[in-house]
């Protein structure tokens, strides 16, 4: 069949809010550029149990320690979700998490910066679950069938995790003198990493044009991150704390809240590589990779031995 014809039939499916299953036809662009999205999204939520399970063990209290344990278990288990739902675009496993233990693919910017104190752990909570759910609860409804069913669980988890953040950074801001201006401290760290999460600007987001034609993504980088700073200022108040941007304010007019420019060289510096924990993030997945080999052996042998052990009985 004609080229041109199966794109305008797959077109027309996705503006009917049809989902796209992994047996249709798709144009290789669609195919592509989802293995990209999907598996960047897996890899983040791999990574970012990093930055997290470094304060497992030095956690305040044991109902803390219990939390934090299971919210970067429910990363793990994202991941998987994830990495699922590109394999059924034809993508494998192996392939993506090599490029992951190399170096060569990206994840989320937010997870190369360190956790230097607890309170970090609340503000990764409130403001980088926050600001993920604000991109994910889009997700939902994205054309692709898998990946939109695979975000209704994500999302029910990291609406938790975003309560669990918020109601530590509270804990914090109503304790001791020093707890709040330790819960201070984090939101400067946090806040303008945290509006990088979305991406570049609209005008310099080389995919998104593509992406909401076929609604895979639903709001564009600009959108989400306005919607997110919107959702931030009044949960800040609430706080008694102060997001860092002298430049924030209500505009009236538009119905929203102004912020400052962002700075786009960090973004991009560490993008390529060149954050202060890039090198550290790839390192620790590369040992563990390693370090589970055996895991992964035994239960390679395992089934093995039960398939043998099946044919031999037929």
């Amino acid at each position: 069949m004609d080229i041109g014809i199966l794109e305008k039939g797959f077109q027309q499916h996705v503006d009917a809010e049809k989902k796209i299953e992994a047996k249709d036809w798709m144009p290789e662009k669609y195919r592509n550029t989802l293995i990209r999205q999907i598996s960047q999204h897996a890899h983040s939520e791999v990574v970012g149990m990093l930055p997290e399970a470094n304060w497992i063990t030095r956690a305040p209290s044991l109902r803390r320690k219990v939390a934090l344990l299971a919210k970067v278990q429910d990363e793990a288990g994202h991941g998987l979700y994830l990495y699922s739902a590109a394999e059924t675009l034809g993508a494998e496993r192996a392939d993506l998490v090599e490029a992951l233990n190399d170096g060569s693919a990206k994840y989320s910017s937010i997870f190369n910066y360190p956790t230097l104190t607890w309170a970090d752990i609340g503000a990764i909570g409130w403001l980088v679950d926050g600001a993920a759910i604000i991109n994910q609860v889009m997700l939902q409804r994205t054309s692709y069938g898998p990946y939109s069913r695979a975000m209704i669980r994500i999302c029910k988890e990291e609406s938790f995790h975003q309560r669990q953040g918020y109601e530590m950074m509270l804990t914090l801001c109503n304790g001791s003198p020093e707890q709040k201006a330790m819960a201070q401290d984090a939101l400067n760290r946090w806040w303008w990493p945290s509006l990088m999460m979305f991406g570049p600007t609209d005008k310099d987001s080389p995919n998104s044009a593509l992406s909401m034609k076929w609604k895979i993504k639903r709001k564009s980088n600009d959108e989400l991150r306005q919607d997110f700073v919107d959702n931030s200022v009044p949960q800040a108040k609430i706080l008694g704390i102060t997001i860092p941007d002298p430049d924030l304010k209500w505009n009236e007019e538009r119905g929203h809240y102004d912020f400052g420019t962002i700075d786009w060289e960090e973004f991009y510096n560490v993008i390529k590589g060149n954050g202060p924990c890039n090198r550290q993030r790839v390192e620790a997945r590369k040992t563990a990779w390693e370090k589970g080999r055996w895991v992964r052996d035994a239960a390679v042998a395992y089934a093995d031995k039960k398939k043998n052990k099946e044919k031999d009985a037929a």
